[in-house]
């Protein structure tokens, strides 16, 4: 296209033209708004990529100020988010809820929330999460988005701890496949990584083993508090400080 454009070998294409022009990000978007890559052409602009996406559910909650979750299902509906409090020895477990699941609490059903086996409290089945597609379906959702945007993008596809191998082991290359710039999966896996955002089904059907100094042994749920050394912590986040050697150091 430049050699058709009249530029000659040893020209000097402007840094404008050659963004407005010629990248690839930018003539897909002069198929919607030409006038727009015009004006950017003739007058240049102060950055040359302008979107960037971590794969820090920011697809999820960047849309509509935290009122849609855009383009896919919310991590879940109600789930702790781990977060350090300065003077507290472990991390701190907070109950965290969707936009969707309060506005649905306050309009239809007030004692309505997920995981429940009391029929009054259920959830339509619409209430999908994460979890409840495939990872190639998270795949095609990066892939749809990464169309308009012009930097790195990444989404983080959420794996169910027992989800078939089998299903799972190509998918990297399935995002090959279809041009991805990043893949990031995530399993969650209490023995190698607790997680800043856990499931409650996951605490509670979680044990952590603890040998205290005169060599038993303690076993308790993920979900189940424990006082030990004159604090209160969850079992799963006691263990994690523990092991990981943050405790007392926040």
């Amino acid at each position: 296209m430049i050699v058709t454009d009249g530029w000659k070998l040893g020209d000097k294409v402007p840094g404008k033209i050659l963004h407005g022009r010629y990248s690839r990000y930018m003539q897909r978007l002069a198929e919607v708004a030409p006038a727009l890559v015009e004006d950017l052409i003739n007058e240049g602009a102060r950055f040359t990529h302008h979107s960037s996406i971590a794969p820090t559910g920011t697809i999820s909650l960047s849309l509509a100020n935290n009122a849609s979750n855009g383009i896919e299902p919310s991590f879940a509906h109600h789930y702790f988010r781990n977060v350090i409090r300065e003077g507290k020895k472990s991390k701190e477990k907070v109950d965290v809820f969707s936009y969707e699941l309060l506005a649905y609490r306050h309009l239809i059903n007030a004692s309505a929330m997920p995981s429940t086996e009391t029929e009054s409290e259920q959830l339509p089945e619409y209430f999908t999460t994460a979890e409840d597609i495939s990872p190639k379906e998270h795949v095609d959702i990066q892939a749809a988005a990464q169309l308009w945007v012009d930097s790195s993008i990444s989404k983080t596809a959420n794996v169910p701890t027992d989800f078939p191998y089998e299903e799972f082991k190509d998918i990297y290359l399935y995002a090959y496949e279809q041009g991805l710039k990043g893949c990031t999966t995530f399993r969650f896996n209490p023995e190698a990584f607790q997680g800043v955002l856990v499931k409650e089904k996951d605490l509670k059907n979680t044990e952590y083993t603890f040998v205290l100094e005169d060599g038993s042994e303690v076993t308790l749920k993920g979900d189940e508090e424990v006082e030990y050394d004159g604090e209160m912590h969850t079992a799963a986040n006691l263990f994690d400080a523990l092991k990981e050697g943050y405790y007392g150091k926040f």
